[in-house]
């Protein structure tokens, strides 16, 4: 029986290249020069210092940039709080978000059972396994995913037939 799985991951090496690209353009660029502007990630938190709300815009826009490049989509990252840090500057403190979420999901096999299509959707965790027995309606539910905006980006993997 043909089965594929709808997952969102982040390719983490990739995320990290286009980090440490932006930071060397950050040590570069002529109107960043003697701030102290840094971002780091740990785990799935990223934290961004910059002197103000105008170079903290700048930096995310550059960091935007640097992940398009490197085809990591910029949607994974959710901002989680603005504040004030030591020495006049701001913090910003953002969180990776991985895996499809339980509302998202729902909302996703929804949508493809009012294709009425003959496959079966499965939630497993943070990701969705869809069967079915002809290739040709896995390949229009592939489609129709597609279509679905969840704010993430999705992936299709483990194809079989």
């Amino acid at each position: 029986m043909p089965s594929f799985d709808v997952t969102s991951n982040i390719n983490y090496q990739e995320f990290d290249n286009a980090l440490a690209n932006c930071l060397r353009e950050i040590s570069n660029r002529y109107d960043f020069k003697g701030l102290h502007i840094s971002i780091e990630r740990k785990d799935k938190l990223i934290t961004t210092i910059a002197t103000d709300e105008l170079k903290l815009k700048q930096v995310n826009e550059l960091l935007d940039t640097h992940l398009i490049r490197r085809k990591v989509d910029p949607r994974v990252i959710s901002v989680k709080s603005l504040e004030n840090a030591s020495g006049g500057s701001i913090r910003q403190i953002s969180e990776l978000k991985e895996g499809i979420s339980q509302e998202n999901a729902k909302k996703i096999i929804s949508d493809i059972k009012k294709l009425k299509l003959k496959i079966q959707i499965k939630i497993q965790g943070d990701e969705l396994r869809v069967d079915g027995k002809k290739r040709d309606d896995l390949q229009e539910s592939i489609s129709e995913i597609k279509k679905i905006d969840i704010g993430l980006p999705i992936e299709f993997i483990n194809f079989r037939d």
